[in-house]
Formats: C-alpha cells, structure tokens, sequence
C-alpha cells in the first residue's frame, strides 16, 4: 500500500483511516442540507488572506521580468540622440513656461538592481517614457528629466522629440 509516493508503513497509526477513504455524504444523512458542498473558486478564497510569507508571492512575480542584454546603439543613431540632446538643452533653457516645453518619447535600458537577480547589475530591461522634458543636464549629472524620471545619458537607446531646431514636426533617432 503507498501513502501518496512512500510506501505505508504496516504500523501506520491511522492506516485503517486511510484506508477508509474520503467521507461520501448522500442526501438521506441531511449533512449535505446543512452543509452543501462548496465551489472550489469560494473554497479557494476562504484561504487567500493568509499569507504564511509575507512578500513571498512579490519576490516570486519579481524573478518573472525577462531580462535582456543592453542592446547596442550605432555610430550614427548615438550622435543622432547626441544632437537632440543639445538642442532639448537649449529649448529647456530657452522656454521657462512648462506648456512651451517639447514633448519627448524616450527608450532606454535599465540595469536590473534586484540584488537577489541573476541579472543585476550585468542585465536589464528597455523602458520607455514619455513626456515634458523638463531639463537636460550636460554637465554635472548628464541625465534627461521627463516628468519624474530622470535618464542617464548613456543609457538611452532612442529619442523622438516636437519641434526640434531644423526639424518639423517629429523627429526619431533610429
């Protein structure tokens, strides 16, 4: 006889319970009127507040982002985002109003931080922001601040921006 996947030892103390099998009510006994069997969807919520591990589940989903290497920028594409970059310089500088300021689209690489991750610090993930650039900083912090996000100049992989010097409308950088 097995007990799941171990064999059962012959003095197990609650072999004859087992053996028995799960409890089968019919509708004669009147356990099922007063205890009507439950769906496994209500059954599964009845457990759902505990939390034996709390943050467990987070760091679980946090090993779920799919990492990537940092992706190469070319020779033409950098001095592209370089040029865009001295240009949203000087219309930050030049524009105090906020409504003046040129909208910007921004992808760049982020380095994975999770101190627990395989990947930190060697890989990462491209995001993208969108927004008012608010300030571009070439000298001490050389990062773009677009809204509340503030990105390191090496780490930009793209940059689209309205009305850039010499260009109409939009412009891209790959």
């Amino acid at each position: 006889m097995t007990l799941g996947n171990m064999r059962m030892p012959a003095d197990f103390k609650y072999r004859n319970v087992y053996l028995k099998g799960k409890p089968v009510h019919t509708g004669g006994d009147g356990f099922l009127r007063r205890h009507p069997a439950m769906d496994l969807g209500r059954r599964a919520k009845i457990f759902s507040p505990f939390d034996a591990l709390r943050g467990f589940g987070d760091a679980v989903k946090s090993k779920d982002i799919a990492y990537v290497d940092r992706p190469e920028v070319s020779e033409d594409a950098q001095r592209e985002i370089d040029r865009k970059l001295a240009a949203l310089r000087d219309l930050t500088r030049l524009r105090a109003g906020k409504k003046e300021r040129p909208r910007v689209k921004i992808d760049y690489f982020e380095v994975c931080a999770d101190p627990d991750s395989f990947a930190c610090g060697v890989r990462g993930v491209v995001r993208t922001v969108s927004g008012v650039c608010r300030r571009v900083d070439d000298v001490i912090g050389r990062a773009v601040t677009v809204g509340d996000s503030v990105i390191p100049f090496d780490d930009i992989l793209s940059l689209s921006a309205e009305g850039l010097s010499g260009q109409g409308g939009e412009t891209d950088g790959q």
